[in-house]
């Protein structure tokens, strides 16, 4: 474990580099006007036309400054050169290069003024006041010649350094274009200021896109500043929290402290440096500014505690594209290995033609205006210049002829980053934007004169307007053009990281984000060629607040807890969940049921009372057998039917009950096999007119014995009624009643087949379905009539005087008949599928076989078994 001591220098230098904080400064009337704090790193080239640049390079490293003393002038030397930056410097330079080789500027000679500030603000507004005045005189608002023609102003890549520049340029309306994190302005400045930033609220959107995209719901966030933590709460936090997504931790570390503070500060530091790593959160948001890798850097790498599993100490990084890889010295021997498996996103760029080999070309012994160079040059290449050195001590002399190419791509990268390619977009903008000024037209009519020239030059401001209206394609083909809101109208790239044991990486690009596309290209990714930190070996990394629901199971939400922590729940009858961690689980189609662990649906099988099945098979042969038992009781009493006791209870009616229950018996068959539409218009309406015509029977044979046994009486009236037309009129009346009942029921909303989907978990039942259910009901009605009728009647006269009175017989079957289908209703109502139907089967079987038997036995056991009582005089007798 490093020293408190070690640590105190180290979070010096981090929080330097990632929070810097406004230092108290001198008030300007303490300095002199004529000799500010000179700017040691500067990089000129001369031109009829400059751009000027502020590009954060060099880290200085100075104590507070107070009120208390002036600043000495050697805290300028107490600095580390971030190396990566350097190639910002190279992109303008290479830039320039190019348009005045290629004549884009006819007669125009562009030149640069490049420089470098740090994290005070009085530097930025040094610098962007040197560029208003005469070279090397710095005496703000005066030009005392034309020779420094500063037309446009390009800086960056921090937030701070925007924002300072434009306090100062703004008030001249000078043209500025920042590059690298896109700084928030008010209205009145942001008219002044171009962007080379896309939109940020696309690079929000296409995080969001790709953490559903991997399924990450439980991620952190670790930026900058207080105020992009608060930004990002008003603003964005609301767009992932209604997506799914949960943030375990908001964080920024804390800002600059200094004296009995510092100790402070480490704390504070540790302690927010265990949320994040003892977090169980694996997707870590990290937006920052370029140099954001340096702290984290150190902060894992001095913080490696042994006490936080190592479980956790995996994180999937997710950089915003403000972020670069930069570096600096100290760190060279450091691990890179936490960034393997991270993603980034980057600015849309493609390869300049030419431009590593621009940079291959570099020599400190040859670019004497580059106050750059030889400060790169010692800590990239870890060597000294013999004019440097006092002591004798130096290790490595600097040749000037050691090549970039060399260097591994954590010190330096030779393939253009985005910041440097939006700078080289920059300088070509304002170039376009110059061009066009030129092939302007006066309100006159006239092309720009010298004068105009002069003019302008004395007024960039003129500038705004053309390069708001500026749109060209650059040396790689891409357009660039800016929105209306100033920002570059581009997208971004989404890359990978690939790290290696020699402290390289290999960034490898994954997809993109489009803002002009259609929205379901908006976001594309390739997920086949991630590669994720070594410890989830090559498997997708789950950011989640607890384990996924297994199949079969749905989230339950748990009280109090963020809506990404929740617990499971098994699926409910009838529904499945065929993915992990569904948020409720669903029913499977019509045509499938869920399988044993609810997971999956198997096809229901289709299912309906066939002959094929023991059910089937012996309710047809019981069908068939009572019908044939019907047919051989008709066959005695027409054989027998001059005998007393066939002739004593009407033949007719007699003949016609027999034959409706052998077809009774008989329609049961409709109801057996496949249901199709010839059986479903048959099966109800044949049973309700066949036991229609049955009941009437019983009630004509009824009436006719009640009817009888009244006539006998001295001047009945009603004699005339005994008869077989009485009889007939009851049958027919009954029939045709139902008869058309069933007609109208017909043709209203006639039975059809039908599919039962519902009732059997895992049966598709073949049916028929009714039509009219009220025209059903209206036939079951009809026959509850005229059952009740019966009943009532037969009950009355049972009693009444005669040998062969049927009455008692007849209310004992209609009280088998009644028991018979008042069981059924609580049968049918309970039984499913193909049993329903084995159920009214089995209903008419047993009801008719009660008339069969309970009407016709003791006659067929007294015409066959007992003929000696099949005699008139047994009828005298009584």
């Amino acid at each position: 474990m490093i020293t408190y001591y070690i640590k105190l220098v180290i979070f010096r230098i981090l929080v330097l580099l990632f929070f810097p904080t406004v230092m108290c400064i001198s008030p300007p009337c303490m300095c002199k006007l004529s000799s500010p704090f000179p700017i040691v790193h500067k990089y000129y080239q001369s031109g009829d036309l400059i751009i000027a640049a502020i590009i954060y390079q060099v880290l200085f490293l100075t104590n507070e400054i107070t009120f208390q003393s002036f600043p000495f002038f050697d805290v300028l030397d107490q600095y580390l050169f971030i190396t990566h930056n350097y190639q910002h410097t190279l992109a303008l330079a290479f830039a320039v290069k190019e348009i005045n080789e290629n004549g884009l500027l006819p007669n125009v000679s562009l030149g640069f003024h490049i420089a470098t500030d740090n994290h005070e603000e009085i530097t930025t507004y040094h610098l962007a006041m040197e560029f208003l005045s005469t070279k090397s005189k710095f005496i703000p608002n005066y030009k005392c010649n034309d020779l420094t023609n500063t037309v446009a102003v390009i800086g960056g890549a921090r937030i701070n350094t925007c924002v300072n520049m434009a306090i100062i340029l703004c008030n001249y309306k000078f043209p500025q274009i920042t590059y690298g994190s896109a700084p928030l302005m008010n209205p009145e400045t942001a008219i002044f200021v171009k962007s080379m930033f896309p939109d940020d609220s696309h690079q929000f959107k296409a995080i969001l896109h790709l953490l559903l995209h991997f399924g990450w719901t439980w991620v952190g966030l670790v930026s900058m500043y207080d105020e992009d933590r608060d930004r990002f709460i008003q603003k964005r936090f609301s767009i992932f929290s209604e997506r799914g997504i949960c943030f375990d931790f908001i964080v920024c570390l804390p800002q600059m402290m200094y004296g009995n503070e510092a100790g402070e500060l480490v704390e504070n530091t540790d302690k927010i440096f265990r949320v994040i790593m003892e977090s169980t959160v694996i997707a870590v948001i990290l937006s920052a500014e370029i140099t954001g890798i340096v702290p984290l850097r150190l902060m894992i790498y001095f913080f490696n505690y042994d006490d936080i599993p190592k479980e956790r100490k995996a994180k999937v990084w997710i950089m915003t594209a403000q972020m670069e890889f930069t570096s600096i010295l100290m760190q060279r021997q450091l691990p890179i290995d936490f960034l393997h498996g991270a993603l980034s996103f980057a600015i849309q760029s493609n390869e300049l033609t030419d431009f590593q080999q621009f940079m291959q070309t570099r020599n400190p012994n040859l670019e004497k205006e580059d106050g750059f160079v030889r400060d790169f040059w010692k800590d990239a290449f870890e060597c000294s210049f013999s004019s440097d050195i006092t002591d004798g001590n130096a290790e490595r002399i600097c040749t000037g002829e050691e090549k970039l190419e060399t260097l591994p791509n954590s010190v330096f990268e030779t393939t253009i980053g985005g910041h440097s390619y939006s700078i080289y977009n920059a300088v070509y903008a304002v170039a376009h934007a110059l061009k066009a000024l030129q092939s302007s037209k006066h309100k006159r009519g006239r092309k720009m004169d010298e004068r105009r020239w002069r003019l302008f030059l004395q007024s960039p401001w003129q500038l705004h307007h053309f390069l708001q209206q500026v749109s060209f394609n650059n040396s790689a083909g891409e357009q660039v053009s800016f929105g209306l809101s100033g920002e570059l109208e581009t997208g971004f790239d989404i890359f990978n990281w690939v790290t290696f044991p020699n402290k390289s990486f290999l960034k490898v690009q994954l997809g993109k984000v489009d803002p002009t596309a259609p929205p379901d290209k908006f976001f594309t990714i390739s997920e086949k060629e991630a590669v994720w930190p070594l410890r989830f070996n090559q498997t997708l990394p789950l950011s989640i607040c607890n384990k996924m629901c297994p199949l079969g199971h749905s989230k339950i939400k748990l009280e109090g807890k963020l809506s990404c922590c929740y617990d499971c729940k098994l699926c409910p009858e009838g529904k499945i969940a065929d993915r992990l961690d569904l948020e409720d689980c669903f029913p499977c189609p019509e045509d499938q049921y869920p399988n044993k662990d609810k997971d999956g649906c198997l096809p229901k099988s289709i299912v309906f009372l066939t002959y094929q099945e023991t059910l089937g098979i012996s309710l047809a042969v019981i069908a068939v057998s009572f019908s044939v038992i019907s047919a051989v009781v008709l066959r005695i009493f027409i054989k027998y039917q001059d005998t007393p006791i066939v002739k004593a209870n009407n033949r007719n009616l007699t003949y016609s009950l027999l034959i409706s229950l052998l077809l009774s018996f008989l329609c049961t068959l409709l109801f057996i096999g496949q249901p199709d539409q010839v059986k479903c218009l048959l099966r109800q309406t044949a049973f309700g007119i066949i036991f229609s015509v049955a009941l009437s029977c019983i009630l004509g044979k009824t009436i006719i014995v009640v009817l009888a046994f009244m006539a006998t009486k001295p001047g009945s009236k009603i004699r005339k009624w005994v008869g077989k037309k009485m009889a007939t009129a009851i049958v027919l009346s009954c029939f045709l009643a139902q008869f058309n009942i069933c007609i109208v029921w017909l043709a209203i909303s006639p039975p059809f087949p039908d599919a039962d989907m519902h009732s059997m978990a895992e049966e598709i039942v073949l049916q028929c379905n009714e039509g009219s259910s009220t025209m059903f009901y209206t036939v079951l009605s009809f026959l509850g009539f005229l059952t009740i009728a019966s009943f009532t009647v037969a009950f009355l006269a049972r009693n009444l005087p005669d040998s062969f009175n049927e009455a008692k017989f007849i209310t004992f079957s209609m009280l088998v008949f009644c028991s018979v289908w008042v069981s059924f209703v609580p049968t049918y109502l309970s039984t499913k599928g193909k049993y329903m139907v084995a159920v009214e089967i089995f209903s008419i079987l047993a009801s008719a076989t009660g008339l069969l038997g309970c009407i016709f036995s003791p006659k067929c056991y007294i015409i066959i078994l007992r003929p000696d009582l099949n005699k008139k005089n047994q009828l005298i007798k009584k």
